[in-house]
C-alpha cells in the first residue's frame, strides 16, 4: 500500500528544492486537471511505495488565488496520509500562519523548519522541541539546499502517516470564537468528515463562499450559523475573517516569542538589502535589467561567435539536421530499397519538418538555463516587482513582462514562462498576447519585405516591434473590459527572497523540464503537422491524374491556396501573388521561417538566404508597399507556429481557451491588416474607395469603442468566481 505525502509551504520556502532532493529524477510534471497550475509528483528515492506531491506554493488556505484553491481542494478532497509542511526559518512568524491552518485539517502534519543554516548564520536559535509542543506536531530542522536533515524529516512524515494516534489540533481562539465554532460544529456534525470538522467550522465562520457551497446546509442551519458569527462580531467589534486572522497571529506571536531567540542586531542592511538598493532603484532598475537581459540573449540567441546558443543551433541546423541525419536516413532508406513516396515522407516530411524545429533546441536550452539561474538566485522576483507598476496600467501583471521579453527570442519559451503568473485570468491574457511579440523566427519575414519593398529601411523592423507592443497594450485594455478578464490585476504581493548562489541541480532540472516539454511537442504535434503539410506540398492533380508533383505550383497546397486566396483579397493580396501569399501563410504555421522559403520555392528560386535576397525583385513586382506591409503585419500578429500552439495548449490546459486564444490572435491580425491596407492605401492613393474601405472604417470605429467603453466591473466575490473557475 502506497503512502501519499503532500509538501506544503509558502512560496520561496525551499519546498521545490526539498522535493527535488527527495525524488531526484523519479518525478512527473504536468498540470492539475482543469487548471493551469503546475503539478509535480514523484516517488521517494529508495522507497517506491512513498508518493510525494509538491503542492503549489501558497500563503494560506483561503480562496484568493488559483494556487490556494488547488492546494486546498487536494488536501480536503484527496486526504493525503501526511503533510510535510516546509517553514522558512528566516521568516518563521509569517510561515506559521499556514501551519496553523494545516493543523486544523485533521491530517498528520510534520513541520520542517528550512534554511536553518541561514538561521544559525544570523545567530538566531529556534527551539524545535518547544515549538513541537506548542504546535502539537513533530518539528524538525532541515536545510533543503544542503540536504541536511531531509532524511529525518521524511522519516517523521512516514511515521506520522502510519500513526494511529490523532495529533493535537492547534487551538488559537478566544472563548467567544471557540463557543461559536463549537455551535457550528454541532450544526455540521455528520455532514463533513469528523477529522476536518474544526477546519470546516472555521471556514464557515469566515463566511467562505466555496465551503458554504460544499456543505449541505438548510436555510435554518445557515441562519443559526450567521447568528453565531454576528454575536462574535458584535462582541469583538470586527468582521469574522479579520477576527480569525488576528487571533491566529496573536497566538503565533506568543509561540515565536517563546520558541525563537533572535540575536540582537543594530539596524544593519543585509547583503540582499544592499543589492536591492541598486537593482530595484527607480532610476537604475530598468537599465540594469536591460543590460542583464541583453547579456542573456547575446549568449543564448545573439550572433556567433558571442552566442553559445546560436553556435549550437547553427550546428544542429547545418550539420546535424542539414547533413548527418538526412544523409544517414537517405543511406538507410537506399539500403532498404524503400519506395520513393515513403522515402519522401520520411526525408521531406518527418526529418525536414521536425528537424527544422529541433534545430532551435540548443538556443532554447541555453536560454532556459540562464533564465533558471536568474530565477533561482532571486533576481526574477525583483524584475516582476519593477515592471508591475508599468504593466498594470493596461491590465497585466508585472510577471507578464518576463514571458513577453523571452518571446522576442522564441514564442515557445515565452508562452511557457507564463506559468510563473499566479492569477489565472492574468496568465491567460499573457499567453494570448505573448504571440504578438516578433520572435526570432519572424525576423526573416521582416528582412524579406524590408529589403524587397522598403529599400532595407530599418524603420520597418522597428515598426514591427512597435506594432507587437501596441497589440499587447490594445489587447490588454480591450480584454480587461470583458467579464472573463475583468478587474484590476491581482494585488501584487511578492516576497523578495534573499539572494543566494543558485543550486546547479535545480537549475539543470528546470532547464531539462522546459526543454523536454518542447522536444515532446516536436515529436507529437509538430510531427503530425509536418506530415500533413508534406502531403499537401508533394501531391496534386496533374495530367488528369493524382500523384506526386515536382512543381509546387501544382500541389494540393497550391490548389488550397488558390481556393482560399479570396479570404485575403481585402488585405491587398491580389493577382498572381494572392495564392502564393496564402500558401506561405499556411507553411508558416510549421515555422515562421518557412514563409520566406515557401516564396523561394513558389518563385522557382530554389533555396534562398534567410532574408530571401534572391527573390527581392520578384516580391517587389508582386507586392505594393501597402500590401507588403499588410502581409507583414498579418504574419507578425496571426496564429503562431505549431510549436507555439502546442505551448498554448499545454499552458491553457483547456481546448476551448486554446482555440479562443488562437482564434483571437488570427482575427486581431486580420482586422489590423485590413485597416492598414484599406485606409493606408486610400491615403496613399493606392486603393480606391470600396466596400472594404467602409468595413475598415467600421472595424476601426469598433476598435476605438472597445478601447474607450466602460467595462464590466465585478465585485470581489464575482472576481474570485471567475478567477477560480474550473478549480473546484
Amino acid at each position: 500500500m502506497s503512502i501519499n505525502i503532500a509538501l506544503a509551504g509558502n512560496p520561496n520556502c525551499g519546498k521545490t528544492t526539498l522535493f527535488n532532493a527527495l525524488t531526484g529524477s523519479r518525478q512527473r510534471v504536468g498540470n492539475w486537471p482543469g487548471v493551469t497550475v503546475e503539478k509535480k509528483e514523484g516517488v521517494l528515492k529508495g522507497q517506491a511505495d512513498v508518493l510525494i506531491r509538491d503542492l503549489p506554493g501558497i500563503y494560506s488556505l483561503s480562496p484568493y488565488s488559483l494556487e490556494e484553491v488547488v492546494s486546498r481542494n487536494y488536501l480536503v478532497n484527496e486526504h493525503p496520509e501526511a503533510i510535510l509542511n516546509i517553514v522558512d526559518g528566516t521568516n518563521i512568524e509569517r510561515n506559521l500562519y499556514l501551519t496553523t491552518q494545516l493543523l486544523e485539517l485533521g491530517i498528520p502534519v510534520v513541520a520542517a523548519i528550512n534554511m536553518m543554516d541561514l538561521v544559525k548564520a544570523n545567530g538566531d536559535v529556534i527551539d524545535c522541541k518547544k515549538l513541537s509542543k506548542e504546535l502539537g506536531c513533530p518539528v524538525t530542522e532541515i536545510s533543503a539546499l544542503k540536504k541536511d536533515g531531509i532524511d529525518e524529516a521524511i522519516k517523521l512524515a512516514i511515521q506520522a502517516a502510519g500513526g494511529k494516534e490523532q495529533q493535537k489540533v492547534f487551538d488559537s481562539y478566544s472563548k467567544y470564537v471557540r463557543d461559536a465554532l463549537s455551535e457550528i460544529e454541532r450544526i455540521i456534525k455528520g455532514k463533513v468528515d469528523d477529522r476536518e470538522i474544526l477546519w470546516y467550522a472555521v471556514k464557515l465562520f469566515e463566511r467562505d463562499l466555496r465551503i458554504r457551497e460544499m456543505v449541505d446546509l438548510s436555510e435554518k442551519d445557515k441562519k443559526k450559523i450567521e447568528e453565531s458569527i454576528e454575536r462574535v462580531e458584535k462582541e469583538l467589534d470586527d468582521d469574522s475573517e479579520s477576527i480569525i486572522t488576528s487571533q491566529r497571529y496573536e497566538a503565533i506571536g506568543k509561540i515565536v516569542a517563546d520558541c525563537v531567540k533572535k540575536k540582537p542586531v543594530k539596524e544593519k542592511l543585509t547583503v540582499s538589502d544592499k543589492i536591492d538598493k541598486i537593482v530595484t532603484n527607480r532610476v537604475l532598475a530598468l537599465p540594469i535589467f536591460i543590460v542583464i537581459m541583453f547579456g542573456v540573449y547575446s549568449i543564448a540567441m545573439g550572433s556567433w561567435p558571442f552566442s553559445i546558443g546560436t553556435m549550437g543551433t547553427d550546428w544542429a541546423n547545418d550539420v546535424l539536421f542539414g547533413e548527418w541525419v538526412p544523409n544517414g536516413v537517405d543511406a538507410f532508406l537506399t539500403s532498404l530499397h524503400v519506395d520513393p513516396v515513403l522515402g519522401s515522407l520520411i526525408q521531406d516530411g518527418i526529418v525536414a519538418g521536425v528537424g527544422a524545429t529541433l534545430g532551435f533546441v540548443p538556443q532554447m536550452l541555453v536560454l532556459f538555463f540562464l533564465l533558471a539561474l536568474l530565477e533561482d538566485c532571486g533576481y526574477m522576483a525583483r524584475v516582476a516587482f519593477i515592471m508591475d507598476r508599468i504593466f498594470r496600467r493596461f491590465g497585466l501583471s508585472g510577471k507578464s513582462f518576463i514571458p513577453l521579453l523571452v518571446a522576442t527570442g522564441c514564442g515557445v519559451p515565452g508562452i511557457m514562462s507564463s506559468r510563473t503568473i499566479e492569477q489565472d485570468r492574468d496568465r491567460k491574457m499573457t499567453i494570448m498576447t505573448t504571440g504578438f511579440i516578433p520572435c526570432g523566427a519572424k525576423m526573416p519575414i521582416i528582412a524579406l519585405f524590408a529589403g524587397a519593398v522598403f529599400g532595407g529601411g530599418s524603420l520597418v523592423a522597428t515598426s514591427a516591434f512597435m506594432i507587437g507592443i501596441a497589440a499587447v497594450i490594445i489587447t490588454g485594455i480591450i480584454l480587461k473590459k470583458f467579464k472573463a478578464f475583468a478587474g484590476e490585476p491581482a494585488p501584487f504581493v511578492i516576497e523578495l527572497p534573499p539572494y543566494h548562489v543558485p543550486g546547479l541541480g535545480n537549475v539543470l532540472r528546470t532547464t531539462w523540464e522546459r526543454g523536454w516539454s518542447f522536444i515532446k511537442r516536436a515529436g507529437t504535434l509538430i510531427l503530425a503537422s509536418s506530415i500533413v503539410l508534406w502531403f499537401l506540398q508533394s501531391f496534386g492533380f496533374v495530367n488528369g491524374g493524382f500523384g506526386m508533383v515536382d512543381d509546387n505550383n501544382y500541389s494540393l497546397l497550391a490548389d488550397l491556396g488558390r481556393a482560399l486566396a479570396w479570404i485575403f483579397y481585402p488585405l491587398g493580396w491580389v493577382g498572381d501573388m494572392a495564392w502564393k501569399a496564402t500558401v506561405a501563410t499556411f507553411t508558416g504555421l510549421i515555422a515562421k521561417e518557412e514563409v520566406v522559403n515557401t516564396f523561394g520555392i513558389l518563385y522557382n528560386a530554389g533555396e534562398v538566404a534567410e532574408d530571401g535576397m534572391e527573390i527581392w525583385g520578384l516580391v517587389a513586382a508582386d507586392f505594393s508597399v501597402v500590401a507588403a506591409y499588410s502581409f507583414m503585419i498579418f504574419q507578425l500578429l496571426c496564429a503562431p507556429c505549431f510549436a507555439a500552439m502546442g505551448a498554448i495548449k499545454r499552458e491553457m490546459n483547456n481546448t476551448k481557451w486554446t482555440l479562443f486564444a488562437i482564434g483571437y490572435m488570427t482575427a486581431f491580425a486580420y482586422v489590423i491588416a485590413l485597416i492598414v491596407y484599406q485606409l493606408g492605401g486610400l491615403l496613399l492613393g493606392i486603393v480606391h474607395f470600396n466596400v472594404f474601405t467602409i468595413v475598415a472604417l467600421v472595424l476601426l470605429g469598433a476598435l476605438i469603442y472597445l478601447l474607450c467603453r466602460k467595462g464590466y466591473e465585478p465585485d470581489r466575490e464575482a472576481i474570485i468566481g471567475v478567477e477560480l473557475n474550473g478549480a473546484k
